[in-house]
């Protein structure tokens, strides 16, 4: 008997792509043997979420519970907050704007965890496929792997980090690790959960029989030096965390370089920035991971220098 999914959605001033979203889940097969139930958070948009609420209302079958947030809580708060309620032996993420590729999408993840490949080798994550959905094209930035011409061929492999936004976790990793990082509200939060998850035994896998759409665009958005700074300074946290010293310096150091070519200026924000990296170290504890943990991240090629 495969296992049961809950499907977790953060929702923010995209109703007609989430209702999209819906339907097409709607349209899975044998829906009602691996569908636990359906969370969808409302981060507090401003748009109006009427026809989803109104197509949640006349579905029972997607077994859906719309949650309001009156404030933004951003992806870690807003994930933790599904995942504190979820009932569903394995949890699902996937983006809002997002769609399945194959009316067997939801049966395959039901079942991913048993193939051998992974089920060997104690996996507790596993990313999927992400391709644009204006061109079919592979989504790069959201393939779960740096050395991508290296990795992109292959069906299946180990890695050392997941796309946040698909991607499906057994719900007994959540439960012996513990939540996301609640003090970052965008970015990096994936890295500090996958370490945890490797420290505790797991490993994370990456499988290309799920394929999934995603509706950003081919040509990608310029990158906001505000977005920057604040991922500059949660890998900062994440590398003084979990690894090595060696790797908080090169991973700081090359975060600023990132933000001072991307800002241009904004000098202000950057010492600001730089000088809460300073105190990283008289502020936040440090669990560096095992030895094992690290020879595993060797292993599988990942990046850790920044």
């Amino acid at each position: 008997m495969p296992d049961r999914i809950s499907i977790q959605i953060i929702t923010y001033n995209r109703p007609a792509d989430l209702l999209e979203l819906l339907i097409d889940l709607t349209k899975q097969n044998n829906i009602g043997e691996v569908l636990e139930e359906i969370l969808v958070l409302n981060n507090a948009s401003t748009e109006h979420y009427d026809e989803v609420i109104n197509y949640i209302n006349t579905h029972p079958e997607l077994k859906a519970k719309y949650i309001w947030s009156d404030v933004n809580l951003g992806v870690a708060k807003g994930r933790n907050k599904l995942t504190q309620i979820a009932k569903g032996s394995l949890l699902l993420n996937i983006d809002d704007d997002m769609v399945f590729t194959d009316s067997d999408d939801l049966i395959k993840l039901a079942s991913l965890f048993n193939k051998p490949f992974f089920k060997d080798a104690n996996t507790g994550i596993i990313t999927f496929r992400v391709i644009y959905y204006e061109n079919k094209e592979v989504q790069v930035t959201a393939f779960p792997h740096k050395l991508y011409d290296k990795y992109k061929s292959k069906d299946r492999f180990f890695t050392a980090y997941f796309a946040g936004g698909a991607h499906i976790i057994k719900s007994e990793v959540m439960q012996k690790i513990g939540l996301y990082p609640t003090d970052f509200h965008y970015g990096m939060e994936e890295y500090d959960l996958a370490y945890r998850v490797l420290d505790a035994g797991y490993t994370i896998g990456f499988d290309n029989s799920v394929t999934v759409a995603h509706k950003e665009s081919p040509l990608g958005r310029p990158p906001s030096y505000r977005k920057v700074q604040m991922q500059w300074i949660n890998k900062s946290k994440v590398a003084w965390r979990y690894l090595p010293f060696r790797y908080f310096v090169t991973t700081s150091v090359s975060w600023a370089f990132q933000y001072l070519r991307i800002s241009k200026g904004h000098l202000g924000l950057f010492f600001a920035s730089l000088w809460q990296i300073i105190k990283i170290p008289f502020t936040e504890k440090r669990h560096v991971v095992s030895r094992s943990t690290l020879e595993y991240l060797r292993k599988v090629e990942a990046r850790l220098k920044y």
